[in-house]
């Protein structure tokens, strides 16, 4: 790449072309390459690729603002934590944590994610192309205006919703590597006492975690789901392949309009809590 070297008082230095710069992760520990990744948003950089990432963790944490990062790679643990504004595109697998506690922005992994995916998550937008782990969305929460979601392609793990108070989690069911799993595993939603989980197809009642109800969706619902699953259609598309396309034929990549009418195009339901404090009458009361 040419253009400008910047350097931190470290010493390490990078090449950047105006506002983009690339990071080589090669053999980085994390501390460092997160070091080098504040460096380059101290010199004004906004667009940041990361290439040939191992499983460093804490990248894009408590990042604010309009900055966009592209990895390539498995990055580690706590991706995109606490972070308020970014936008991260993952070329590859993601490990567990992503979107810890997250304030807003948009995390879209073009692969799998693992466990507690979004754990008290309270802005924002996760978009995940297949499968995902255990505790995904767990401590979700939304206020006002602001209502995270969780969208995934493929199955989740057990205890999807786990103490939800908020947001939504819409579960496709898709594209999946567990091809004979249910769409979700055991306990879903267990301890849930806010927020909607959107499925894409049912599961048997004995997965329910108590005090929720399975529900079929209202027009509301489906004006959601059309919006958000679009916006899932319009990032991964491209690596759908048969029998999305325009025209309808087998094969190729997908187009992102006729994708997601082939999404919508199977029932969903909707699981929600009885009441905002399903364990209540479990406690000493108090005067």
């Amino acid at each position: 790449m040419s253009g400008d070297v910047m350097c931190d008082d470290k010493g390490f230095c990078v090449q950047r072309e105006g506002e983009r710069c690339v990071i080589d992760a090669t053999g980085v520990y994390y501390r460092q390459l997160n070091e080098r990744i504040r460096a380059a948003l101290e010199h004004g950089v906004t667009d940041i690729e990361i290439v040939q990432v191992r499983g460093q963790r804490y990248i894009a944490t408590a990042v604010e603002g309009d900055v966009r990062f592209t990895v390539r790679g498995v990055p580690g643990q706590d991706l995109g934590a606490f972070m308020r504004g970014p936008t991260i595109h993952v070329h590859g697998n993601a490990q567990d944590g992503v979107g810890n506690t997250m304030d807003g922005g948009r995390i879209v992994i073009h692969g799998m994610a693992g466990d507690v995916l979004g754990y008290a998550m309270r802005d924002g937008r996760i978009l995940v192309r297949g499968d995902v782990g255990y505790r995904v969305g767990i401590h979700m929460k939304a206020y006002m205006d602001r209502v995270p979601v969780i969208v995934a392609g493929g199955k989740a793990g057990d205890f999807l919703g786990e103490y939800m108070a908020g947001g939504a989690i819409i579960l496709l069911g898709m594209h999946s590597g567990m091809p004979d799993a249910p769409i979700t595993g055991r306990n879903l939603g267990t301890g849930m006492h806010g927020g909607v989980i959107y499925l894409r197809g049912r599961v048997p009642e004995h997965q329910l975690g108590p005090g929720l109800a399975m529900e079929p969706v209202d027009d509301a619902d489906r004006e959601f789901l059309r919006v958000h699953v679009a916006d899932f259609a319009a990032e991964f598309a491209g690596e759908f392949g048969g029998g999305f396309g325009a025209d309808g034929a087998p094969g190729g990549p997908a187009d992102a309009d006729a994708l997601a009418e082939a999404i919508l195009s199977e029932p969903f339901v909707k699981i929600r809590p009885f009441s905002h404090r399903p364990y209540g009458n479990m406690y000493v009361g108090t005067n």
